[in-house]
């Protein structure tokens, strides 16, 4: 088992994927790694991440990268879960740059919508954080859960009835 990541460790896998990336690319962080990086808690059991694009020489790396850094990296993003919000690039606040990477996270509302959701009591601590720092407003939240919603479908694992029960429940 690796151990848990802290903001330095997270910030050294940037460094090394900034050096190996050949041109300009966005690293989008969701789950533990933004909250970490916002302060909302220490450290996480993994990063979860994205690239835009998609860089083989960055994906190929990984494995070497989570065995020097000890770290476990997922490429996966609220997209793989929930239906894409309209304008979430946009939203996607940008933290640092690396050599050729920035690194941004993913739509705060996206990331809130997907972890109501999922629902583990970690995830909706998170979401009371989005929503206490401001980051997430509740009605825009409403909002955006109401313009996915015809598209729940596409997820299979997504029940749409008790997803909407979530919501109202996490958000005031």
């Amino acid at each position: 088992m690796r151990p848990p990541v802290d903001e330095a460790r997270l910030r050294e896998l940037a460094r090394r994927l900034g050096r190996l990336a050949p041109g300009s690319t966005r690293i989008y962080l969701t789950g533990g790694a933004s909250a970490v990086l916002e302060g909302w808690r220490g450290s996480t059991i993994d990063v979860d991440l994205r690239f835009d694009p998609d860089v083989d020489v960055l994906l190929r790396e990984l494995p070497a990268l989570k065995d020097d850094l000890g770290v476990n990296i997922e490429l996966a993003s609220p997209p793989d879960f929930i239906p894409e919000l309209p304008g979430w690039r946009d939203r996607s606040p940008f933290v640092f740059r690396e050599g050729n990477v920035d690194i941004h996270h993913f739509d705060f509302y996206s990331q809130a919508l997907s972890k109501i959701e999922r629902g583990f009591s970690q995830d909706l601590q998170d979401v009371a954080s989005m929503l206490e720092s401001g980051l997430v407003e509740p009605v825009r939240l409403r909002e955006l859960y109401n313009a996915i919603e015809p598209e729940l479908y596409r997820y299979p694992a997504v029940d749409p009835a008790a997803f909407r029960r979530k919501v109202v429940a996490a958000v005031p």
